[in-house]
């Protein structure tokens, strides 16, 4: 199994391949709020397909049992024998009192591999938090999923009676192929720059995703759609 530590170097490696004008305009907070922005409005389409999809039933009916929604609209994976996998990703957690949903906080998402591979491959993943343990364990600067919090896929198709036992419950698809990415053992890392250039000051996900503190308004129709979708029952998605 892969050390936290190298899983670390493949969440810097693969995000900044990803985002190389974030890092050299870090002196221009306006071009990096466009950035956060941008992956808002893709992080609302790719869930707005995942939801809109006659194959993903498990995810339409369990959404409303949720305590958060992690969201990467687009996570590449590349290599040549020394591999890896990255990207940005969103987090939204539940108000259990209220039903709001409050974000998003801002995350890395990377994970190194060793292996006979070759190419490069782009997929966008949307995955549940199931549990307290697993919301408590994104709170924290960075999680490994596999070790901090388990993970597991999220069935397709006829498998919307499925019992899962995970924290974790992850779809992911490459090119409308689902299953494409295995995201045990990668280091789900808080981006701390993001956070602070979205919301104008330095937050935590606690102060976002708990006690909203901040909010920024373009956020909202993503938190307005989970919503829905949370109280919606599964036909309301059909095409």
């Amino acid at each position: 199994m892969l050390s936290q530590t190298s899983a670390m170097r493949a969440v810097r490696r693969w995000t900044g391949l990803l985002a190389v004008a974030s890092f050299a305009v870090a002196g221009a907070p306006a071009w990096a709020q466009s950035e956060q922005k941008d992956l808002v409005s893709a992080a609302e389409t790719t869930f707005s397909n995942f939801m809109r999809d006659p194959d993903m039933t498990w995810l339409q009916s369990n959404i409303g049992r949720a305590k958060g929604v992690l969201i990467a609209p687009t996570v590449v994976k590349a290599g040549w024998i020394f591999g890896g996998s990255g990207g940005r990703a969103v987090l939204f957690s539940r108000d259990d009192r209220t039903g709001r949903w409050l974000g998003p906080a801002f995350y890395n998402l990377g994970a190194a591999s060793v292996g006979f591979q070759a190419g490069v491959a782009v997929s966008e993943t949307v995955a549940l938090v199931m549990t307290d343990k697993g919301l408590n364990s994104l709170l924290a600067s960075s999680a490994k999923l596999g070790a901090d919090l388990s993970v597991a896929a999220g069935p397709v198709g006829a498998g919307t009676a499925s019992a899962i036992a995970s924290d974790l419950v992850a779809y992911s698809r490459s090119k409308g192929v689902y299953g494409g990415l295995n995201l045990e053992g990668s280091v789900i890392a808080v981006a701390d720059n993001w956070n602070r250039d979205y919301y104008g000051s330095g937050v935590l996900p606690p102060d976002i995703l708990l006690r909203a503190t901040v909010h920024n308004p373009q956020s909202d129709r993503l938190a307005a759609e989970l919503q829905r979708a949370a109280s919606a029952t599964k036909t309301s998605y059909a095409r």
